[in-house]
């Protein structure tokens, strides 16, 4: 007998605590983790540094990535960069990692 195929199978807890990408933090819990306020958080979003997933009941939430990023770009702001610049220089660290990584990969194919 050959099983159903209904789709990807719901994720068990052990996957969710081991993505970095699933979304386990509120909006309160992530400032609160960041030591930053829901504000400045929202105003990330606004940039398009991050864009939190929605709760069935549309709150935000957060993933241990997206605070990571987060993260950065306090680091950045509160060294005086403004949201915006820090917003693009994250943007550019993210782009020279990603040619990086490429760049190692075809140098292992040679």
């Amino acid at each position: 007998m050959i099983p159903d195929q209904e789709g990807p199978a719901t994720p068990s807890a052990a996957d969710k605590f081991d993505d970095e990408h699933y979304p386990a933090y509120t909006m309160g819990r992530a400032a609160d983790m960041l030591g930053t306020t829901q504000g400045f958080l929202r105003s990330l979003g606004e940039a398009g540094l991050i864009t939190p997933l929605r709760s069935a009941g549309g709150h935000r939430r957060y993933s241990r990535h997206q605070l990571r990023v987060a993260a950065r770009a306090r680091e950045l702001v509160d060294q005086g960069t403004p949201i915006e610049a820090a917003c693009r220089i994250i943007s550019l660290e993210d782009q020279l990692h990603e040619a990086q990584r490429i760049n190692t990969e075809l140098r292992a194919g040679e």
